[in-house]
């Protein structure tokens, strides 16, 4: 369970993006302005995990007939060893008793919630959430509620996930929790976007954002530099070169950089990747409130246009003062 700063909900996708709702964000892009809260109940916990966005990617059919309210958020750095909830992909899951859980409002106009609340909801029939919702979009939509109503989610839930066991025993996600008539109303059910319907578009998105939840057993051809380069403080940039040979064409639209920066203060950082014939792709901006050590991730990169041959450069410039470190290793994934 994830709580982003702008007032919804999340499940953790991939170590590295938090699955929403697409009417949580305004639009794709970057964006840096979201932080998500993780691992605790009590978002006061000074033991909270807490990470900013720097990608945002908000489904493009949400605004049209198609529908389908999900968004992904990419963090600035992977929460490593995060518990993940994996997405249906089939529709055997749409059905039963469902967990919904979020710090939304406790009832209908209340205040947010500083502990994590969960109910359980039953599965509501598109034939029957319909007569409430005409406009209801049974192809990615589903619903959950009681006829007498009492229990549902509530503002500040969007976002969140609706979730079962699947036949092993293991939590899956069903559902989106997107819209509803105010808050457990008789006879409006609370409506989730149906993930087995959208988990195509879920995982695509997700692969080209750098975020595949079941690594490729053959991620293709890997270019490795492990020399340390020492990082001047406060001083010009460095780089550390990889030259990529043997391959077609272009660079894929999804190049993985995997980068292993030790430093003291990381938030002194900018980090570039150099493409052959001298593009530079901004991998890491400063960001002098980032006090933690270290830049050890896997960044993707659009490098679409570029021929993938050639010598590349991880660039890094320090630019405070007082920290130090180096470039351990970096490496590029085909």
């Amino acid at each position: 369970m994830v709580r982003l700063s702008m007032g919804c909900g999340g499940a953790m996708y991939t170590e590295s993006l938090v699955l929403t709702a697409a009417h949580c964000v305004s639009s794709t892009g970057n964006n840096t302005s979201i932080t998500a809260t993780y691992g605790v109940v009590d978002l006061q916990s000074t033991s909270a995990i807490k990470r900013t966005s720097n990608y945002v990617y908000r489904n493009p059919g949400y605004s049209t007939s198609a529908g389908g309210d999900w968004a992904l958020i990419r963090l600035s750095q992977p929460i490593s060893g995060a518990a993940l909830l994996p997405i249906a992909t089939t529709t055997a899951y749409d059905n039963g008793t469902f967990t919904v859980a979020g710090w939304g409002a406790a009832t209908e106009g209340g205040a947010q919630q500083r502990y994590l609340l969960k109910a359980q909801v039953p599965f509501v029939p598109d034939s029957t959430c319909r007569q409430s919702y005409p406009s209801m979009k049974t192809a990615v939509e589903i619903c959950a509620g009681y006829p007498e109503g009492g229990v549902d989610t509530c503002q500040g839930d969007s976002g969140g996930p609706m979730f079962r066991r699947d036949n092993a025993g293991q939590w899956i996600q069903v559902g989106i929790v997107s819209y509803g008539r105010g808050c457990a109303r008789p006879n409006y059910p609370g409506v989730y976007a149906e993930v087995s319907a959208l988990a195509t578009a879920i995982q695509a998105a997700a692969r080209d954002l750098g975020g595949n939840p079941d690594p490729d057993p053959d991620p293709g051809p890997v270019f490795e530099n492990t020399n340390n380069v020492t990082i001047p403080d406060a001083g010009a940039a460095v780089s550390s070169s990889v030259t990529v040979s043997g391959m077609a064409g272009n660079a894929p639209s999804n190049l993985q950089v995997g980068v292993d920066i030790k430093h003291t203060y990381r938030g002194d950082l900018v980090i570039d990747l150099i493409a052959p014939d001298g593009t530079a792709y901004r991998l890491k901006n400063s960001s002098g409130s980032d006090s933690a050590d270290n830049v050890i991730t896997t960044y993707t990169v659009n490098a679409s246009t570029e021929v993938a041959n050639g010598t590349w450069k991880l660039q890094v410039r320090d630019v405070y003062s007082a920290d130090t470190g180096y470039i351990d290793s970096w490496k590029l994934v085909f």
